[in-house]
Formats: C-alpha cells, sequence, structure tokens
C-alpha cells in the first residue's frame, strides 16, 4: 500500500511538472541544425517499423559494418554564419558529436520497447536501455577521432551518422567528463561488443 501510494505520489508530482513546463512553453522546443554531415555511409542496416526495429542483416554482418564505420571518414560541414566556432576543437583528439537521424520515419519516434539492434534472440527492452536511433526524441551521439579542422568543416573519424544528418552540438571528449569507473552492461550489450571486436 505505501508503494503505491508513493508511485502515486511520483506521478502526481511529474504531471504537475508536466504542466509546469507547458505553462512556460516548453511543451515543445526548437533545435536547429547547426551544420550537416558529408559522408559515404547513405544508410544504415537498422530500421524502425511500427513495433520494432528490425535488423536487415546478421549480427556478424553488423559487427563487419561497426569496423568499417570506425574506420570512416566524415566531413561536418558547419554553417558560415557561425565562423569561428570550431576554434581550438583541434586541440583535442576527440569530439562527442550530437545529430539527428533525419531518415528514421515518424513512426520510430513512437517505440517503447525493441529488441536491442533488431535481434529477437535478444530480450524485448525499453527503448532508453538501448543506443537505438528509434527514441520519442532521437538524439544520437558518438564519440568520433577528430582528424583535421579547416575554417568551417572539421574531418573525424568513426562518425556513424550517415550522409546529410543534421548535426545538433559537438563537444570535445575528456575523459574527466565522460569516463565512468565500475562500468556494468547487459549480457545482450556484452554480446554485441564481443561481436564487434572479433570482426
Amino acid at each position: 500500500m505505501r508503494h503505491s501510494k508513493s508511485a502515486e505520489d511520483r506521478g502526481r508530482r511529474i504531471s504537475e511538472k508536466m504542466e509546469e513546463s507547458n505553462r512556460f512553453g516548453y511543451k515543445e522546443m526548437t533545435i536547429k541544425p547547426i551544420g550537416f554531415v558529408h559522408s559515404e555511409l547513405k544508410d544504415l542496416s537498422l530500421k524502425a517499423n511500427q513495433k520494432d526495429i528490425e535488423l536487415e542483416q546478421g549480427l556478424q554482418k553488423t559487427a563487419i559494418e561497426a569496423k568499417y564505420i570506425r574506420s570512416l571518414i566524415s566531413e561536418l560541414v558547419i554553417n558560415p554564419e557561425l565562423n569561428g566556432i570550431l576554434d581550438g576543437l583541434e586541440d583535442f583528439s576527440h569530439a562527442l558529436v550530437l545529430y539527428w537521424p533525419h531518415l528514421l520515419p515518424p513512426h520510430g519516434r513512437s517505440l517503447i520497447k525493441v529488441h536491442p539492434i533488431g535481434h529477437k534472440s535478444f530480450p524485448l527492452v525499453g527503448v532508453f536501455a538501448t543506443c537505438s536511433p528509434a527514441r520519442p526524441n532521437p538524439i544520437l551521439v558518438t564519440t568520433a577521432r577528430i582528424i583535421e579542422k579547416k575554417e568551417n568543416v572539421l574531418k573525424v573519424q568513426g562518425l556513424e551518422a550517415v550522409d546529410g544528418s543534421p548535426i545538433i552540438d559537438i563537444k570535445p571528449y575528456t575523459s574527466a567528463y565522460y569516463s565512468a569507473e565500475d562500468v556494468r552492461v547487459s549480457d545482450w550489450m556484452n554480446q554485441i561488443q564481443q561481436a564487434i571486436s572479433q570482426a
């Protein structure tokens, strides 16, 4: 009974917060692209349908694709109006690139549970337990190696974004901010990571 009341209180507080955010104009937020990705990668094998995500190939081929992406060179072409915004980034080895999966169909944003990487032998889990592009706010992030910066173009290696993906933000990767100790991942994620490392 106590647990139920506590859950009820939390639900009420969340509803109040949602109402408050609506009053202050946060019902929807606008994000404008700062640039676009130029890449040889035109499409990914993971697709969203009405009920789940689907993998167009097996886990082994997905691992091979991941290995190819790790070596892929892409260009982040930044809006010329933001001239100078990349200055200093060349002093870092890696950057976090946040981007929007523009090829994701609208129904892909309504998925709540999916099979990780579309592999039906993995358990059905909440989208937030996965790295799936199909999510309510599909903001994706990749850590990419910085190759060079020339004016408003940043050349990087290992970016998973397909050609034409809108760039939302770029941050320098620093282990002080982004690394974690005693990291634990699920068994199915371990299987995916092992398949990728052995490809």
